[in-house]
């Protein structure tokens, strides 16, 4: 898994590291006992930055654990009383009583234990076989494993909101686990994730901060690119816990919602044909060549009721429209056509130059023509 691509955007990084710390700690678990010592050989940090992205990341392989979440700040008391304010906050912002949720790197449950306790059904992914044992030993619901593909199945889905503390930054591929992470989850669920604060170590110069088991160190802007990128719509992203950590509160981007181009479209298919009915197949000509009335063309199914199409542009001329193949003919062909021919009626559709169309039309047509514009609420009869 040795990163030759961002971890974020996947873009080549330049080799040349933005720093370089020799004789690291190998790891910040798994501490050596004087019979190991021999094992615990230092390693060399490569902290490189994305160029096309910008986010800062180790070019070294993960530790061997990092698919564990090992949290030694959780038997805190002073962070155990943070975490069940601010589950009990979100839960009621967002209307989660009694709803699935899941934290992604639940450890031995120290968090999922106060989740619990604060009204949701809890569920929880972890990846060491101890904690997920310890886990199910005091009732909580918990999976065994590590997302690794974007086709890994989470069990009980879909899940209401999601919940990842201080894991993210760990991740090889941060990226296929929120978006697997997107896909088992409800329309509209929320989520929190939370990792260290790289904007706090620029500003504080924290070089201390970097350590080998930490593979990406997120600004509030690469973290919401991430975010953004995985699907999700970014609600909030604050600095807490003495700005040592950015907490980001996301939702499920739901699928725009296109019903209002599918009625336009059906009122428009309607609303031309109706007009084009009235003076039959043949004697309607349509004034524009663009890509609006181009797809107008196409899309309320005009050809072979249209006898041609006027444009101005001579490259147009002499040519058929895309897809409708209707013919094109210039202006002055058009106006002698109105004095020799059954050219009854004419639709404009010239966008922003359509009232300019609408008034050369009346004065060099050789007979009075029934005028249409189409402006953008539908056909204006003049």
């Amino acid at each position: 898994m040795f990163s030759r691509t961002c971890r974020l955007c996947a873009c080549d990084l330049v080799r040349q590291p933005i720093l370089h710390y020799p004789r690291m700690p190998k790891s910040a678990q798994n501490f050596p006992t004087a019979d190991s010592l021999a094992d615990d050989q230092p390693v060399d940090l490569n902290i490189v930055q994305c160029q096309q992205c910008g986010l800062v990341q180790l070019d070294n392989e993960p530790v061997s654990y990092f698919r564990e979440v090992i949290r030694a700040s959780a038997f805190s008391a002073e962070m155990a009383a943070y975490r069940r304010r601010q589950f009990a906050e979100f839960i009621e912002r967002y209307a989660l009583q009694n709803q699935n949720i899941i934290e992604i790197g639940c450890g031995r449950g120290e968090y999922l234990s106060l989740l619990e306790a604060a009204g949701v059904n809890g569920f929880g992914l972890e990846y060491a076989e101890d904690s997920v044992r310890h886990c199910l030993q005091f009732g909580l619901k918990v999976q065994r494993g590590y997302i690794e593909h974007l086709g890994y199945s989470l069990d009980h889905a879909p899940f209401s909101a999601f919940f990842m503390f201080n894991f993210l930054e760990h991740l090889p591929e941060p990226l296929i686990v929120l978006k697997t992470i997107a896909g088992h989850l409800t329309d509209g669920a929320v989520g929190m994730v939370e990792a260290p604060n790289f904007d706090m170590m620029l500003r504080e110069n924290q070089f201390t901060e970097f350590v080998t088991d930490h593979l990406c160190y997120f600004t509030s802007d690469s973290l919401r690119l991430l975010l953004g990128l995985s699907g999700f719509e970014v609600l909030e992203c604050r600095e807490i816990w003495d700005d040592y950590i950015l907490s980001a509160t996301v939702r499920k981007r739901k699928t725009v919602d296109v019903g209002g181009f599918n009625r336009a479209h059906q009122a428009l298919r309607k609303e031309l044909n109706t007009y084009i009915d009235r003076f039959g197949a043949g004697n309607v000509a349509i004034w524009g060549a663009g890509h609006q009335a181009l797809a107008v063309m196409a899309l309320t199914g005009l050809d072979g009721k249209i006898k041609y199409v006027v444009d101005s542009a001579p490259f147009k001329q002499n040519k058929l429209t895309p897809g409708t193949h209707l013919p094109i003919v210039s202006p002055p062909v058009f106006f002698q056509d109105s004095k020799d021919a059954s050219i009854d009626a004419l639709i404009i559709m010239a966008a922003g130059y359509s009232d300019e169309v609408a008034a050369i039309v009346k004065q060099n047509a050789a007979k009075p023509l029934s005028l249409a514009i189409l402006r953008a609420s539908g056909l204006e009869c003049l």
